[in-house]
């Protein structure tokens, strides 16, 4: 049997073993995750997870944690149905705890829509079971897919870098989730030699030998005439990926370097970042694929997608030929990237209509503490407003007045939105009317002739 040695232990390989030991371990009260689809290749990782946590010399504590696993079904097979039970009678076989998540993904979705779906899939299990850690079952034969897709692709370090070891995963509204993937650095012989010594059962996926997805045309024709040409090529590839994975980490922290006097904090945003153009324009002049990598480890901390070079090319020109206090946009990944006072900034298309709607967030009052100096409202008044019905949400309509500070002079809300340096397309604030009168507006405060600096008193506050 093919690399039996190797494979005598309860995991493929003391990597892997060392690995999903340190994440079996990892934190102290969360529960632990396993993506299943039922093929050889995750049906190999749950059974190296289970023996490990079975092994005489398993730590006690790991043994207590909660086992998650999750299937997702995706509903475009005939035997999808058939997959879902043979997981969840793997699971029942184990005494863990099982889930799934179907997606309803329609006939023309690509392979890249698909992979998204179900990450957010996964990433859902976990919230909803407090999965923090999750174990992917790739291996270095994914790996070496990877970057010959990337490398079709045109892409750069980042690209060819291809799958991580370990990553944090982040989707909206769901906490952060760690993916391991532990047998990334076995090959799928391995795993199936694995597989035949301990008579695991898997099921086969028929679409994995259909050539229109180009993962499997890479998979059955590419990667075995290049293993005939050079014995060893997977490796070889997935050697390279690591060695890129090293490169790219040494770019990001020069893109770090560069970009002191580049990055900016949001004011409406403090976390994100937005570029200042002048100090960018002029490390372009110097050393333009400095200024190229700046731009792209901007775009990867906001979560984008990374741009051609022909397109920061062409970004970098229009910003050179504009004048400074022009306005300038770029499409780019679902979104804009908009040139404003001399910075760029990015909003996603969702965030850009002209009119937002009253459901997407509500005014509510937070109660002061009575020995507290600072002023609000009063809350009999606000009370009593309530109770009548005069509260009133609206949208700006332009030309409205407003008050902001004791000796301050009364001012349009232009006036103050172009004081505060907040962006044309982040002025569509909601206003909180109490009988009529603007009290307070998102973003920019309420209103001074409104405050009360004593008896009980609330603080009206935006909440998205």
């Amino acid at each position: 049997m093919a690399n039996s040695r190797k494979l005598n232990s309860k995991l493929p390989s003391r990597n892997s073993s060392r690995v999903i030991k340190t994440q079996l371990s990892n934190g102290k009260d969360t529960a632990i995750g396993i993506a299943l689809s039922g093929g050889l290749d995750s049906m190999v990782l749950f059974d190296a997870v289970m023996r490990n946590l079975s092994a005489p010399n398993a730590n006690s504590k790991t043994q207590k944690k909660p086992i998650w696993v999750f299937h997702i079904h995706h509903g475009l097979q005939k035997s999808a149905d058939a997959w879902l039970d043979f997981c969840a009678l793997a699971a029942k076989r184990k005494k863990v705890h099982f889930d799934f998540r179907l997606l309803q993904l329609p006939a023309n979705t690509n392979e890249a829509e698909a992979r998204l779906a179900r990450y957010e899939a996964l990433a859902d299990l976990c919230e909803a079971h407090g999965v923090s850690d999750l174990l992917l079952a790739h291996h270095q034969n994914d790996q070496a897919e990877t970057v010959l897709l990337q490398l079709l692709r045109g892409a750069g370090v980042r690209g060819l870098a291809g799958m991580p070891m370990t990553r944090t995963m982040t989707q909206a509204e769901t906490k952060p989730v760690t993916l391991w993937r532990p047998l990334l650095d076995l090959s799928r012989a391995e795993l199936e030699a694995y597989a035949h010594q301990y008579r695991l059962k898997w099921v086969e996926d028929p679409s994995n030998r259909r050539f229109i997805y180009r993962r499997n045309a890479v998979r059955h024709s590419l990667l075995p005439k290049l293993e005939l040409i050079q014995p060893g090529a997977i490796a070889n590839l997935a050697r390279s990926a690591k060695l890129l994975s090293e490169s790219n980490h040494l770019l990001e922290r020069l893109a770090e370097l560069d970009s002191a006097k580049i990055f900016q904090s949001s004011k409406t945003a403090p976390l994100e970042k937005v570029l200042k153009v002048k100090p960018l324009l002029d490390l372009y002049k110097k050393d333009a694929a400095a200024a190229n990598n700046v731009v792209r480890y901007w775009l990867q901390q906001l979560g984008l997608a990374m741009p051609s070079v022909e397109r920061l090319q062409s970004w970098c020109l229009d910003l050179q030929r504009v004048r400074s206090d022009a306005r300038l946009e770029f499409m780019h990944d679902g979104g804009v990237i908009r040139l404003w006072r001399g910075q760029l900034t990015y909003a996603a298309l969702a965030n850009q209509q002209d009119v937002p709607k009253a459901s997407a967030g509500k005014w509510i009052f937070l109660p002061l503490p009575l020995r507290s100096k600072r002023l609000g409202l009063a809350a009999e008044w606000v009370a009593q407003a309530q109770l009548g019905g005069v509260i009133e949400y609206r949208l700006r309509k332009g030309g409205e007045r407003f008050q902001k500070t004791a000796r301050g002079a009364t001012k349009t809300l232009k006036n103050l939105f172009q004081e505060q340096a907040i962006p044309p397309w982040q002025r569509q604030a909601p206003l909180l009317y109490i009988d009529n009168e603007l009290v307070a507006v998102a973003g920019i405060g309420v209103s001074h002739p409104h405050l009360v600096a004593s008896g009980k008193r609330v603080w009206p506050e935006w909440q998205a």
